[in-house]
C-alpha cells in the first residue's frame, strides 16, 4: 500500500550551480604548507582569504582555478578527491612552493576518512562528507561522552543537580606504544593550541599543525582521534572563510571529544569502522526521503527504510549541485535494475534486495553483483513500520541522545530520528512552525531543519498550522539543546476520503487540498501545559564555553559573567557554577615568581578547564532535556 500525498511534486527552477572545489586529503593540504619558507608562511591567511574570488570550472579530470590571466591552480580528483599532492598543480615559477596552490588546497573542504564522490551515507553524513551544512543534518551539536567524568546531571523538577561531569580524567586502558603515546601529545598540543587561540586566532599554520598530527596518528593506528582532528581542521577552514555551514557549537563539541579522547587510551585505540560487508537477502520497507543540500555545493536525496531486524538501513545519492538537483536525486533507481527510485521507495514501497553491500552504520552500498525486486510496502500504521511509534516520546529521546552521544564512526542509521503521533495545536507566535501536542509527551514546535524557499519544508508546516486539531503522524530529528523544537522530515494524517496520507515535507509542496477540515479545533486531554524548557542559566554557560573556543583565552575570563557561578548556584547548579568560577580563573590566571615576573601561561591548564565545563555542560544539558520530556509522577494514594 502507498499512502501517498496525491498531485505532482514542484521544485523551483533553480540555475545551474559553479563549480566547487573538490575535497582535498588531510596530509595534502598540510604538505602545501610545508613546502612554504617561512616569509610566504605569514602571508597564508591573507591569500587563503584573496583566493575566495578567484574562478573556479569544472574540468574532465576536476576542477581549474584561475588566478590571473596566465596562472591557475589545476586540482585533479581521484575517487572524488584530492588524494595526492601531485594532483594539484600550480603553473607559476615558485610552484609547488607557492601560496596559489597553497591559498586553494587550504580553502578546499578536506577529506574524511572513506569520503569519495557520490557518497552513500546517511542524510546527515553524506552532508558532512559534502562539506556539512546539509538540511537536516544529525548534530550540528556534537554530543560528548562524559564516561569517567562523574555523576550526570538531573533533578526531575528541571533544575536540579546531582554534580555532572566535573571533569575529564585520566582513563584505563590497553597500553600505548611510544609512538601512539607520541601522536597522541601531538593531537594534543594541536588541540591545545587551536583552543588557546580561538577560531579567530587560528590560521592556516594552525590548522596545518592539527592535520599533521591527525595524519601522524592514523599512521599509529588511532582512527578515532585522527579522523575528530581532521573534521576540527575542516571546520576551522569554514569558519575563516566565513561558510555558512560552519556552526560553532559543533566546532566546540569536535574540540571537547578530542581533548576527551587524548586523555582515554582505550577508546583513541579503538579500531576503525570497517567497510561495507556483503549479506544475504535484504527485504527492506521504505520510510521517507530526505533532501540533503549543503551550502558548499551539494545536493540529493537520502531514503530510509526498515530492515527484518528493526534497523534502519539508508540509499543515497549526493553530488554537487543546487537545491533542485535534491528533488532529481530522489527519482534515482536503486541499485539492481528494478526501476523503484529512492522516492518511490520512501513513499510506501517495499524492495528485496540479493547480495547487497552493507556499511556498518547502515548504508547500501551499489555494485554489479546486487540485484533486486519489488515487493509490497507498507503503511506507516501497519506492520512492521507501526512498531516504530509505539515506544513512549521519553524513551525515544533518551535513545537519540545516547545514539549522539557515540563517536561519529560507530552510529547506526537514523539514530537521531523520533516517531510522534500527536496534534496540531496552531500557530506559533514566537516564530515559524506549527505548535504540536505530542501524545504522551510535551506540546512543541515543529520547525523546518532547512528554510531555502526551494525546499518546501516552512510552506508545509505553515499550511499545518493553520489546522489547529489535525492528528498527525511524524518523522522527526532532535534538536539536542532545544527540549522545546524538533525538526520535522514526514507526516502522515488521515484524508478527506478516510485514507492515510504521507509525505515526505522537504520533497512536496502541499497545498490546503490536501488537509482536511478539522471540526474539533481543540487539543488532547493529555497535552500538558507548559512547553518544556532549560534553565537559562545552562544556557548562559553553554555559550560560555562556545564564546571561549571562538576567542581563545583572551576572552574567556570575560565570557564568564561575574553573575553566572552564582546564578547557577541558585538554580541548584553547584557543579556547573564550580565548572564557570575554574573557567574564568584558567583564563585569567598569570601568575608570577618570586621577582614579581610573569609567568608562562599554562595552555594544558586551560585546557583542562574547559574541557570539564563543556562536558559538565553536555551531560546537565542530556539530563534535563529528558526530564523536560518525561511526564510528570501521579502520586499514589
Amino acid at each position: 500500500m502507498t499512502d501517498s500525498a496525491t498531485g505532482p511534486a514542484t521544485a523551483a527552477a533553480v540555475p545551474a550551480p559553479a563549480a566547487v572545489l573538490p575535497p582535498v586529503a588531510a596530509e595534502v593540504a598540510a604538505g602545501a604548507l610545508d613546502l612554504l619558507p617561512a616569509r610566504l608562511r605569514k602571508r597564508v591567511d591573507g591569500a587563503v582569504a584573496k583566493s575566495a574570488g578567484w574562478p573556479v570550472e569544472a574540468t574532465l579530470e576536476g576542477v581549474l582555478v584561475r588566478v590571473a590571466e596566465d596562472t591557475a591552480v589545476t586540482l585533479r580528483m581521484t575517487g572524488g578527491i584530492v588524494a595526492d599532492a601531485e594532483s594539484a598543480v600550480c603553473d607559476c615559477l615558485l610552484a609547488p612552493a607557492c601560496l596559489h596552490r597553497a591559498a586553494v588546497l587550504s580553502r578546499a573542504p578536506l577529506a574524511l576518512d572513506g569520503e569519495t564522490a557520490g557518497a552513500e551515507g546517511t542524510g546527515a553524513e553524506v552532508a558532512e562528507a559534502a562539506k556539512a551544512g546539509a538540511a537536516g543534518g544529525a548534530g550540528e551539536a556534537v554530543r560528548v561522552s562524559a564516561t569517567g567524568t562523574g555523576d550526570a546531571a538531573g533533578g526531575a523538577g528541571g533544575v536540579g543537580d546531582s554534580g555532572a561531569a566535573g571533569g575529564a580524567g585520566e582513563a584505563g586502558g590497553s597500553p600505548l606504544t611510544a609512538v601512539q603515546a607520541g601522536a597522541l601529545r601531538a593531537l594534543r598540543d594541536a588541540a591545545t593550541a587551536v583552543l588557546v587561540s580561538g577560531v579567530a586566532g587560528s590560521g592556516a599554520v594552525h590548522r596545518a599543525e592539527l592535520l599533521h598530527a591527525a595524519h601522524s596518528a592514523r599512521l599509529a593506528g588511532l582512527s578515532r582521534p585522527a579522523a575528530t582532528a581532521v573534521r576540527i581542521a575542516r571546520q576551522l577552514g569554514e569558519a575563516r572563510s566565513d561558510d555558512p555551514a560552519f556552526r560553532l557549537s559543533a566546532l566546540s563539541g569536535e574540540l571537547a571529544e578530542l581533548l576527551d579522547l587524548v586523555r582515554r587510551p582505550a577508546d583513541a585505540t579503538a579500531p576503525a569502522r570497517r567497510d561495507y560487508r556483503s549479506e544475504g537477502p535484504l527485504r527492506l520497507y521504505g520510510l521517507f526521503t530526505e533532501p540533503v543540500v549543503t551550502a558548499s555545493g551539494y545536493a540529493g536525496a537520502t531514503v530510509y527504510a526498515l530492515a527484518p531486524d528493526g534497523s534502519l538501513r539508508t540509499r543515497s545519492d549526493v553530488a554537487p549541485g543546487g537545491p533542485g538537483r535534491a528533488l532529481q536525486a530522489s527519482g534515482t533507481p536503486l541499485p539492481g535494475g528494478c526501476a523503484i527510485t529512492l522516492r518511490e521507495l520512501g513513499d510506501g514501497g517495499g524492495v528485496i534486495l540479493t547480495s547487497p553491500t552493507v556499511s556498518p552504520d547502515g548504508r547500501i552500498g551499489g555494485g554489479g553483483q546486487v540485484r533486486s525486486v519489488r515487493a509490497e510496502g507498507a503503511g506507516w500504521r501497519e506492520a512492521p513500520l507501526a512498531a516504530l511509534w509505539e515506544r513512549a516520546p521519553a524513551a525515544q529521546l533518551a535513545a537519540a541522545l545516547a545514539w549522539l552521544a557515540e563517536p561519529l564512526d560507530s552510529r547506526g542509521a537514523g539514530g537521531d530520528l523520533l516517531f510522534l503521533d500527536g496534534t496540531v495545536t496552531g500557530p506559533e507566535h514566537r516564530g515559524a512552525g506549527a505548535g504540536f501536542a505530542v501524545s504522551g509527551g510535551p506540546v512543541l514546535r515543529l520547525a523546518a531543519p532547512d528554510e531555502r524557499p526551494e525546499l518546501p519544508y516552512a510552506e508545509n508546516l505553515a499550511l499545518f498550522a493553520t489546522r489547529p486539531g489535525l492528528a498527525l503522524r511524524l518523522v522527526a530529528r532532535v534538536v539536542p539543546d532545544r527540549p522545546d523544537l524538533v525538526h520535522v522530515l514526514a507526516a502522515s494524517w488521515t484524508g478527506h476520503d478516510g485514507e492515510p496520507v504521507r509525505a515526505d515535507l522537504g520533497l512536496r509542496r502541499l497545498n490546503r487540498s490536501h488537509l482536511p477540515a478539522v471540526r474539533d479545533a481543540r487539543p488532547g486531554p493529555s497535552s500538558p501545559a507548559a512547553r518544556p524548557a532549560l534553565p537559562v542559566e545552562l544556557d548562559l554557560l553553554r555559550r560560555a564555553v562556545d564564546r571561549a573556543v571562538a576567542g581563545g583565552r583572551a576572552v574567556s575570563a570575560a565570557a564568564v559573567e561575574d553573575e553566572l557561578p552564582r546564578r547557577l548556584r541558585a538554580v541548584g547548579l553547584t557543579t556547573g557554577a564550580e565548572r564557570a568560577l575554574a573557567l574564568a580563573e584558567a583564563a585569567a590566571d598569570r601568575r608570577h615568581d618570586v621577582l614579581g615576573r610573569l609567568l608562562p601561561a599554562d595552555p594544558e591548564g586551560f585546557a583542562l578547564a574547559w574541557l570539564a565545563a563543556s562536558v559538565y555542560t553536555a551531560a546537565a544539558t542530556e539530563a534535563l532535556l529528558l526530564a523536560a520530556w518525561s511526564p510528570p509522577e501521579i502520586p499514589v494514594g
